[in-house]
């Protein structure tokens, strides 16, 4: 599975922006994640293709996750931006079988939030 971002760039904090990641096959589950600077990825947001969705803490209420099945294209809209947002966010799909997890991982896109 191959993945394209697209959506990142600079905002002021109370700003927003909004992220789509296209998948070039179906996967169980997609979503995005991010690192800022030395720190760990992190987990922002996922949903299934069933439709659940799991946040992360720190965004809840601020940003949503959204899914077209039939596009393989997930968006993370994200809201009331803060300077703790900055991070490059990374797309990611996941497949599932009986027996194995496989992650794929698009390249990043770098959200700056700043005044």
């Amino acid at each position: 599975v191959q993945l394209q971002a697209s959506g990142g760039g600079s905002v002021q904090p109370g700003g927003s922006l909004r992220l789509s990641c296209s998948a070039s096959g179906s996967a169980f589950s997609m979503g995005w994640y991010r690192q800022a600077p030395g720190k760990q990825r992190e987990l922002v947001a996922r949903i299934t293709n069933g439709g659940t969705i799991t946040y992360t803490d720190s965004v809840k209420g601020r940003f949503t996750i959204s899914r077209d099945n039939g596009k393989n294209t997930v968006y993370l809209q994200m809201n009331s931006l803060k300077p703790e947002d900055t991070a490059v966010y990374y797309c990611n799909a996941r497949r599932l079988t009986l027996s194995h997890v496989t992650d794929y991982w698009g390249r990043g896109t770098l959200v700056t939030v700043s005044s």
